[in-house]
């Protein structure tokens, strides 16, 4: 029996050194995995030569202290999952080639039961603890994008147990990630609220379907605001539901801006049913709100930050300054003839302050056509300031021209003296 020929062909990654760790044999399944040619590496030192670690000195070669312990305790020596990268031939400018392996160090004992020889079984596992790795990349990659957004987010397992809460559900409602995590989300949800919730999950989970709900949750001030929260489920290949992403999003201010607006001039009634479809439909309150703006019979212009530039207007804003583009510029620089007439230190003071200024039958000086000479416009406005975290960055302001009513009153007036 050719006994080198047998042990060639074991179908195991086997390679067998000499108590200084030299290799003296070595499978045809050992030569394929480590990419190197049998008599390429025999006599050669295993750690030293012929597969060396440039990444920690020799001293501390998981390997090396593998063989050591196998040596001490004449027994064998799992390392488990050792990462060990090997360099690839003939393309040794590319470095090292990354490698996880599953290693045993087996002491060879003589008949006097001392160690002769040392046997290593590498099994290559770098497929399967890349993917690992990339999970867990993807898992950080998943948590660091949710703990950015401005929305409240969430996931459970498929089972519908809640799994993940982001930094934000901590700064908002004041409760600890561990205290949300012990199934107490419906402590912050306003009672009468909740099991309108509860029906609306349960549904959309028998069902496999997306969650929509509008739902107050209190801050960790005790306030309660509007949100609308969605749910939706994530499955596999095979249609199986895995988990469940949600996401709660801040809508008090836009309601509450809705309702206002709809209070405050009448001629708003006439879009009510087109912003409560918007509404509904919300999942930006921003989007919705230009859509709104945009749209609507009175004048809506967004000033962002101290110098109020334009951020957004409506058509009938602009139509007051027909061919002008005013989006990205400063109000006092891009309309002098208002900065003249003392708009902009009002503006300043709202910002200021957070004030709301409103005003009825301002009389504002505006050039024919917007570009002819001035003549007099009547107006009811508002300036109110807008937030982000608590923060104003800019104001509202929306107004309608009245000056045909005014003109009238003034007319009625005259022929009542006369």
């Amino acid at each position: 029996m050719d006994i080198n020929r047998l042990f060639n062909s074991v179908p195991g990654a086997i390679v067998v050194v000499s108590r200084d760790y030299k290799i003296i044999a070595a499978t045809d399944a050992y030569q394929k995995v480590s990419l190197r040619k049998r008599e390429q590496i025999l006599g050669q030192h295993l750690l030293l030569e012929a597969f060396p670690d440039k990444t920690l000195p020799y001293e501390e070669n998981p390997v090396k202290l593998g063989f050591d312990k196998a040596v001490e305790t004449k027994e064998e020596v799992n390392l488990g999952i050792v990462r060990y990268d090997i360099t690839i031939p003939e393309q040794e400018e590319r470095g090292y080639d990354v490698r996880y392996w599953e290693i045993a160090c087996i002491p060879v004992l003589d008949e006097a039961g001392e160690v002769d020889y040392l046997m290593q079984t590498a099994i290559d596992v770098t497929e399967r603890e890349l993917a690992k790795l990339a999970v867990t990349e993807g898992e950080e990659k998943f948590r660091f994008i949710a703990d950015a957004m401005p929305q409240l987010i969430f996931t459970t397992d498929s089972a519908g147990k809640v799994t993940y809460f982001n930094k934000r559900w901590e700064n908002y409602t004041g409760l600890t990630l561990e205290e949300l995590l012990q199934d107490n989300w419906h402590e912050v949800v306003h009672p009468e609220d909740v099991e309108n919730t509860k029906a609306k999950w349960e549904q959309a989970f028998s069902s496999g379907t997306e969650m929509q709900v509008k739902l107050r949750k209190r801050d960790k001030d005790g306030d309660y605001r509007w949100h609308i929260c969605r749910s939706l489920p994530m499955k596999d290949e095979s249609g199986n539901i895995t988990m469940w992403v949600g996401s709660s999003t801040d809508i008090h201010d836009t309601r509450k801006m809705v309702q206002e607006l709809l209070e405050t001039n009448e001629q708003m009634a006439l879009l009510s049913d087109q912003v409560q479809q918007a509404y509904e439909k919300a999942e930006s309150e921003r989007k919705n709100m230009e859509i709104l703006m945009m749209k609507a019979p009175a004048m809506f212009v967004v000033l962002s930050g101290p110098d109020h530039r334009f951020k957004l207007l409506n058509d009938k804003y602009q139509q007051l300054y027909p061919g002008r583009n005013l989006i990205g510029q400063p109000l006092g620089e891009a309309l002098p003839d208002i900065k003249a007439q003392g708009f902009i230190k009002l503006l300043d003071n709202v910002y200021n302050t957070g004030e709301t200024y409103v005003a009825e039958e301002v009389l504002i000086m505006l050039p024919k056509d917007g570009i002819g000479p001035l003549e007099e416009h009547y107006f009811n406005f508002s300036y109110q300031p807008t937030y982000e975290a608590d923060k104003i960055t800019g104001i509202l302001a929306f107004g309608y021209d009245i000056t045909n009513e005014v003109l009238f009153k003034k007319k009625l007036q005259e022929l009542s003296r006369s």
